[in-house]
């Protein structure tokens, strides 16, 4: 009951002062409608993309040498990598002088801190997100519609430039490296050849396989013939029948094959000496040859691909006119505005009926 009275008594305080809420209450609908129009109006053109991904700018995926299949849409670090671009000074800045920002929004370039005010307002009207769905939303807020979707296309465009550059020149160190790795092995690869024509021409190895085996069945047919031509020599001495002109023929003809035997000999023991130093520098040049193609092949892979077009984002949809705007939203602000000034008079009249008659004078004198 007690509950019911104070309600009534509520009731009974607000319609005594109907007259003062009904117009506090239109007085701020009337204000918050003045205010609302002229508040300036903007558009928002939206634009999505799809980050694309690394794989398409990948010499070995581009060339089919890798067993792993191609990624067309990039994944959570490819995102991020596109976000932090489109919220990069380098896009700023760039939209910022592409479009005349500074007049756009009337600072003045000589103010010390205008390029923050610029920025300030820029990023007030600029939003980059991640859509659920894993795309990338980009919007832009003007009081031209058509300046909002020009700016947006241009921002993705950049974006696209900026990503493709850093992939680019990320590609452009791994071409240096390979052509320094390359000029490395073309030098090291002469100096094996010049040490290969040295070694070989003073050892006389040339093909350290059939060389060998040549060598040694001629020194084996010279030390037959020479063993055979003593014995011939020592049965002709003892013979008294034989005659002397024979005998020095054989002499003569032992001594040859004596020479020949030691020519022989020193042939394939300054042949064994070279053969293992002509094979370990063989294989190297054999290896460096095989290395030096190998780099060849990659750095021209790497070079087409650097040189070459590749999306670093996928375009969903294109920033277009917007033809109704984004804010503000005149009717809400209204009926907020009206709702808070009429809840704030209910208050106040409470507030000033309930101690209206307290005797703030004597309150205060008695503290």
């Amino acid at each position: 009951m007690e509950q019911k009275d104070s309600l009534l008594g509520v009731l009974q305080t607000l319609f005594r002062w109907k007259k003062f809420l009904i117009i506090t209450t239109a007085i701020a609908a009337v204000g918050s409608i003045i205010i609302v129009l002229l508040l300036p109006v903007y558009y928002q053109a939206v634009t999505t993309f799809y980050a694309a991904s690394p794989d398409l700018a990948m010499p070995e995926r581009i060339f089919g040498t890798s067993n792993e299949a191609m990624e067309y849409y990039g994944e959570e670090e490819d995102i991020d990598r596109i976000l932090t671009i489109a919220q990069s000074n380098e896009l700023a800045d760039f939209l910022i002088d592409s479009f005349g920002l500074y007049e756009h929004y009337d600072i003045d370039r000589s103010d010390l801190l205008a390029s923050y005010y610029v920025k300030e307002t820029f990023y007030g009207l600029y939003e980059v997100q991640k859509t659920k769905y894993d795309a990338i939303e980009l919007s832009v807020e003007d009081q031209d519609p058509t300046l909002a979707a020009q700016i947006a296309n241009v921002a993705r465009l950049k974006i696209d430039e900026i990503a493709q550059r850093l992939v680019k020149q990320s590609q452009q160190q791994v071409l240096l490296t390979y052509e320094n790795s390359i000029a490395e092995n073309q030098h090291l690869l002469r100096n094996l050849n010049d040490s290969l024509v040295l070694i070989r021409t003073k050892f006389g190895v040339f093909n350290s396989e059939t060389q060998s085996e040549l060598l040694a069945t001629l020194s084996a047919e010279s030390e037959a013939k020479l063993v055979n031509a003593e014995a011939r020599l020592e049965a002709f001495q003892q013979s008294s029948s034989i005659p002397r002109d024979t005998i020095t023929f054989l002499q003569a003809r032992v001594k040859a094959l004596k020479r020949e035997v030691e020519t022989l000999n020193n042939r394939l023991d300054k042949f064994n000496q070279g053969m293992a130093l002509t094979d370990v520098l063989s294989q190297s040049h054999k290896e460096g040859s095989e290395q030096l193609s190998e780099d060849q092949e990659r750095y021209k892979q790497i070079r087409t691909a650097h040189s070459s077009y590749f999306p670093a984002i996928h375009l969903v949809e294109a920033a277009s006119v917007p033809i109704i705007k984004s804010r503000p939203v005149r009717s809400t602000i209204v009926i907020i505005a009206t709702f808070i000034a009429f809840l704030l008079s209910i208050v106040g009249i409470l507030i000033f009926d309930t101690y209206r008659n307290v005797n703030w004078k004597e309150i205060i004198r008695g503290k």
